[in-house]
C-alpha cells in the first residue's frame, strides 16, 4: 500500500486542531499506520529540512518546527502522496483552495498547519526519519 508522511505542525497543535485534522485524514480514506506526538530539537529540525539548507527560509523553518510539539503520521491509501497533497492545499494558505487543511488552519507560508511528502523517494526518506523500522 502506498505511504506518505504527514506532520501536524506546531501552529496547528497550539491551535488545538489535531483532532479535526485527524478526522479529515480518516474521512479522506487514509489509514493511519503509525502516529506519534513529539518535539523536534533544533538539530533534528535542521536535519529533517536539510534539503532546504541553502534557501533563505531554512533557519526560520527549522526554528519554527522545533518551537513546539508536532504530530507525525504514516498514512496509507491508494495514491497517498498526491491525495494528501490535495487535502493539504497550496503551501501558502492564502492561495490554498477553500476546504483544504492549509486554507482552514494555516496562518502563512511557513506556519501552514501541515506537511506532506512531495514524491515517493521523499516519502521513503521522511518516513524513515520518524519511523525507523
Amino acid at each position: 500500500m502506498p505511504k506518505t508522511l504527514a506532520i501536524i505542525k506546531p501552529d496547528a497543535v497550539k491551535k488545538n486542531v489535531i483532532g479535526k485534522i485527524i478526522t479529515r485524514i480518516e474521512d479522506e480514506g487514509f489509514k493511519i499506520a503509525a502516529m506519534r506526538q513529539m518535539r523536534l530539537s533544533a538539530d533534528e529540525a535542521k536535519a529533517f529540512y536539510i534539503v532546504h539548507k541553502a534557501k533563505p527560509f531554512f533557519q526560520g523553518l527549522s526554528a519554527f518546527m522545533s518551537s513546539g510539539p508536532i504530530v507525525v503520521l504514516m498514512l496509507e491509501r491508494d495514491d497517498a502522496i498526491t491525495r494528501w497533497r490535495d487535502v493539504m492545499g497550496a503551501t501558502d494558505p492564502a492561495k490554498a483552495a477553500p476546504g483544504t487543511l492549509r486554507h482552514s488552519f494555516g496562518f502563512d507560508i511557513e506556519r501552514n498547519a501541515v506537511h506532506g511528502s512531495d514524491a515517493a523517494e521523499t516519502a521513503e526518506w521522511e518516513l524513515n526519519f520518524f519511523f525507523k523500522s
